[in-house]
């Protein structure tokens, strides 16, 4: 049983501090129904180290996005809309943790802790972690620009997220620049740019097949809910290489 299953089983009593501590209680108190509280304020087995990872990851992505989707003042149907696709489709949320998933992000949205509140606790929780920093704003620009258009208030929190993950702002472009409409996206995604040599690009290749590689990922806390993407990173990896290797000839 994986760190959510424990959860809403009622069968753990996890010390999150912080902002998502804080979030992760509320949420939690309100996915129970009332015959369940008492077995989960029991708390018979606290969560793993990995385990606590996942769940911080989990409630942290949920909560940001909550943010993200009141950057303009008010949340949409359409982006309503958005996140229930993203917990059905991307993530495949059971019933349950679909109900888990929707408390942390309505708790967040009442919530006064400012979106950069929760970055800063993510980058504590993760910053050995390159690769799961460079997922989480991979989420939150997916998700933004899902409906086509990454807005001006959207991109400022994303930005504020890239800096305290102490991302440069080349690096920010970089990964903003994966989902263009051009070519120069499959450099993107290879971390590097056109004018990198073969073997440069070849190098960096294995390089990112190692660190993304979903089982590798996996085992740094990334909670089993986001698999897909691990997985979509790792493919959009050899799909970008392929692409560079036809255009380029390289054998």
């Amino acid at each position: 049983m994986g760190w959510l299953g424990k959860t809403l089983g009622g069968t753990i009593g996890f010390a999150l501090g912080g902002p998502i501590g804080a979030i992760a209680g509320v949420a939690l108190g309100h996915t129970f129904d009332a015959n369940n509280r008492q077995y989960y304020a029991e708390g018979r087995k606290r969560l793993s180290y990995h385990e606590q990872a996942q769940m911080t990851f989990f409630v942290a992505t949920f909560s940001m996005l909550a943010k993200l989707a009141k950057a303009d003042g008010r949340v949409s149907p359409e982006e309503i809309q958005t996140i229930e696709d993203f917990m059905a489709h991307e993530l495949n949320l059971s019933p349950q943790s679909k109900k888990f998933a929707t408390e942390i992000f309505e708790t967040a949205l009442g919530s006064p802790t400012p979106f950069q509140d929760f970055a800063t606790q993510f980058y504590q929780e993760f910053q050995n972690q390159p690769q799961l920093l460079d997922i989480m704003i991979d989420v939150l620009l997916r998700l933004s620009i899902a409906d086509g258009i990454l807005s001006g208030s959207e991109e400022r929190l994303i930005n504020a997220a890239a800096g305290i993950f102490n991302f440069s702002e080349e690096k920010f472009k970089e990964l903003k620049s994966r989902y263009a409409p051009d070519f120069e996206k499959h450099y993107a995604i290879l971390e590097t740019n056109s004018n990198a040599t073969d073997e440069e690009i070849k190098k960096q290749y294995r390089k990112l097949v190692k660190e993304y590689h979903p089982d590798k990922i996996a085992s740094k806390g990334l909670p089993e809910e986001f698999t897909t993407f691990a997985q979509d990173k790792f493919r959009q990896i050899q799909q970008a290489y392929d692409a560079v290797k036809q255009e380029r000839g390289i054998g």
